[in-house]
């Protein structure tokens, strides 16, 4: 009689293969969907305005207008307050309202103080009027996103579909991080790629409100 030590190896292995095979099958059936897509590139956008953008070149954009590093971290902590206050909020409003309207407002607002940061002088009042609208919103996308990842996907598959999803907005902050390097390095100035930021903010906000409202799962739940 064989031992079953000697069979156990393979049988690993499968399992392994077969465990690994399962996102991507996921994402063969998720990306026939339009809505996908939609949310998969309002995320890519989410990602390059916060992770990418603010969290990576934030300081030193003010340092470019002389404002010390030390006050210049006490911003980006006032937008964590905003930032804590926000996403709580976004959760609570999730479960009551349409999300594809929550994901308007959200980007909506991030694009336009965005758009605002480089008029706003860099003074204390200017910066801290930034922070307030910009924190608001840093995380509150996510529930939202989710919210609707679950309603067009299922709940036994959602988990998957919003890791890919998720894959999209750290591909965005990695572009962006770099973009706006790039920026800095060959223009002498972050603004252009704030400015382009806000663009692609204003641009997922009116992407995601045409989504259908209606959730028609595209994933069917195994």
């Amino acid at each position: 009689m064989r031992p079953t030590s000697e069979a156990t190896p393979a049988h690993n292995h499968l399992s392994l293969w077969s465990l690994l095979s399962i996102p991507i099958a996921v994402l063969k059936e998720a990306a026939a969907v339009p809505v996908f897509w939609v949310l998969f590139f309002t995320f890519f956008i989410c990602g390059a305005s916060t992770n990418g953008l603010i969290q990576t070149h934030f300081v030193p954009l003010c340092g470019d207008f002389g404002i010390l590093p030390v006050a210049a971290a006490g911003v980006l902590a006032m937008m964590g307050v905003f930032d804590l206050f926000g996403t709580v909020g976004s959760g609570w409003l999730s479960d009551r309202f349409d999300n594809r309207r929550l994901l308007f407002w959200y980007y909506g607002l991030r694009g336009l103080s965005l758009v605002y940061l480089p008029f706003s002088d860099f003074s204390l009042w200017g910066l801290s009027f930034f922070a307030m609208f910009y924190g608001l919103d840093w995380i509150a996308t996510v529930p939202p996103t989710l919210k609707l990842t679950i309603e067009r996907f299922g709940r036994d598959k959602a988990n998957i579909v919003f890791g890919w999803i998720f894959a999209g907005h750290q591909i965005g902050a990695a572009a962006a991080a770099y973009g706006a390097g790039v920026t800095r390095t060959l223009l002498g100035s972050y603004l252009p790629a704030f400015f382009v930021s806000g663009m692609l903010c204003l641009i997922a906000a009116l992407l995601i409100i045409v989504v259908s409202r209606s959730p028609k799962l595209g994933v069917q739940p195994a």
